[in-house]
């Protein structure tokens, strides 16, 4: 293999699918980076197994060839190099770089030993365009309420699937839940989606990238984000029917400005660091005032109030960490927050008549 490119797209085909290499015990290809010609162009690819990433960038070929090198050692090297002409050329399985007045030998391993690649019948795959500020609000309001616990694998990821004609974004770790609506859809989807799998497509979003490409087969789902591409399996199972967890109506609606929900509930949370992040909040119908309480032992108590248009007077327990994870991920000048009594789940909302996404924390028994 010999071929010349840029440097500025190598480094940023290297960051992307760098990531993704995997240093897993007893399989030490996988710390390493494909590298192999695709007609005029260079693929540059990694996997752990579970999640394949490949980028493909412009290139001279001189002579056609393929090989795998350490992820690291190529990724720190070529990020250090001068912008410009980059060239490699390949022999016995030894990486040979040349720019400017640079110069390594970086050795690898052939290319017959890494992983095949995950490949996906683009035919019989349901897809979707989705605008790219569209898909990381959706997937950034949607993951946080994910799971970290194995033992409930298909709580680990986000469940992506389509209802009376949207498609919808769920996720819940079972103290919380969030839900979002992404875009119309003729098809029928139920995929769960490894959360790491939308981190890594997080952070491969680029300024410059308008849409997001999400294809769905059977067993796996494919990201296309301008030249890279993300494949992974689904997580295997049944959702949970988490729909029956919103409450339709509730006693206690509170409307009021997001800012100032968030400031009373950082407020309280700096008290509530040491009794578990246990927070109380009451809504004041007469005085038209919601009103957070905590107490830290040995630090002292604090109770934030706010003006807001209350309902009906109630109090609940909530998780000040949750509060505010959840009033961070909500868009919107002004904030519903609504509950009936302290048992029930509680459900924030932007004030909108047309609300596209909906977080539910249950309560802490007081």
């Amino acid at each position: 293999m010999e071929l010349s490119v840029t440097q500025e797209n190598f480094t940023r085909a290297l960051g992307n699918v760098g990531r993704v290499a995997s240093s897993k015990a007893g399989l030490p290809i996988l710390s390493n980076i494909l590298l192999r010609t695709d007609g005029n162009r260079l693929l540059i690819a990694a996997t752990n197994l579970e999640i394949a990433s490949t980028h493909l960038i412009g290139a001279k070929i001189v002579t056609p060839g393929s090989i795998t090198v350490p992820a690291r050692l190529i990724s720190d090297f070529v990020s250090s190099l001068p912008k410009g002409q980059v060239d490699l050329k390949v022999k016995d399985n030894h990486l040979h770089i040349t720019s400017s007045s640079y110069s390594s030998i970086i050795n690898g391993v052939a290319s017959d030993e890494f992983p095949e690649l995950p490949t996906i019948d683009e035919s019989s795959t349901i897809q979707y365009s989705v605008n790219t500020a569209d898909f990381k609000q959706a997937v950034s309001q949607t993951i946080i309420t994910s799971s970290n616990d194995s033992t409930r694998p298909v709580l680990t990821g986000v469940y992506w699937h389509s209802f009376e004609g949207n498609l919808y974004l769920a996720a819940t770790d079972g103290y919380r839940l969030s839900e979002r609506r992404l875009v119309e859809t003729k098809s029928d989807v139920a995929a769960i989606i490894p959360t790491p799998t939308l981190q890594e497509v997080l952070r491969t979003l680029s300024d410059d990238t308008t849409e997001v490409d999400v294809l769905f087969d059977e067993t796996q789902v494919r990201f296309r984000v301008g030249d890279s591409e993300i494949t992974s399996r689904l997580i295997d199972g049944n959702y949970p029917d988490y729909r029956q967890l919103i409450p339709d109506t509730s006693e206690t609606n509170i409307t009021m400005a997001t800012s100032d929900f968030v400031r009373i509930t950082k407020i309280a949370g700096l008290f509530a660091r040491d009794s578990g992040g246990s927070v109380t909040l009451t809504a004041d119908q007469e005085k038209k005032t919601l009103s957070i309480h905590s107490i830290a032992s040995e630090l002292g108590e604090n109770t934030s109030s706010a003006d807001a248009e209350v309902s009906h007077d109630g109090q609940v327990t909530l998780n000040s960490r949750y509060l505010s994870e959840a009033l961070a991920a909500i868009e919107g000048d002004m904030v519903s927050f609504r509950f009936s009594g302290k048992l029930s789940p509680c459900v924030l909302t932007t004030k909108s008549d047309d609300v596209n996404y909906k977080h539910i924390i249950m309560p802490l028994k007081s």
